[in-house]
């Protein structure tokens, strides 16, 4: 079973259980303000469905995240295939319950899924895909070393396609 261990957080694939969890965050429309919409219960249960099907696929998904001390649920980040420009990239993607908001988690469970895919999956590239509008997730990708690639249009909207690629974290990390 699939876990990634950081030092305050528990990454873990999403289970049909999690729906309540989910809800937490898809019922929020603060939290989900940079989404088309909130989401309903059933189409919750069609994220995880979706999620198992990359976990299938690609070994990779949003997987859940929680507390290590204590096993709360506090959102999900991962790492999720997306169409850009007519090519499939792998997109770190990072969504936490708003009262999680502000304390590093989104950029610490961030930094343990760019390790996953560039030292697991072999992953050349990652990328994020973020509102312009959205300071704190520009703020979380900029924390783990990406850059602002360019504007592209998806979801009907301008998004801001955020970027890494594997030599910069190996050029960084021979440097330290």
């Amino acid at each position: 079973m699939f876990e990634l261990v950081t030092e305050r957080l528990r990454l873990r694939a999403l289970r049909e259980s999690d729906v309540v969890n989910l809800m937490k965050i898809f019922e929020d429309p603060i939290a989900m303000e940079h989404y088309p919409s909130t989401k309903s219960e059933q189409e919750a249960k069609e994220w995880i469905v979706w999620n198992h099907n990359n976990y299938d696929a690609f070994n990779v998904g949003l997987w859940a995240v929680e507390l290590l001390d204590s096993g709360t649920f506090i959102g999900q980040c991962g790492i999720v295939p997306q169409k850009v420009d007519g090519k499939i990239q792998m997109e770190i993607g990072y969504l936490l319950v708003r009262e999680h908001w502000g304390k590093g988690y989104a950029t610490e469970a961030a930094k343990a899924c760019l390790q996953y895919g560039f030292e697991t999956c072999k992953f050349p590239k990652m990328i994020s895909l973020i509102d312009p509008a959205n300071g704190p997730s520009v703020a979380v990708a900029k924390r783990i070393g990406m850059q602002k690639e360019n504007r592209i249009q998806k979801w009907n909207r301008s998004i801001d396609v955020y970027s890494i690629h594997s030599e910069a974290v190996q050029e960084e990390t021979d440097v330290s």
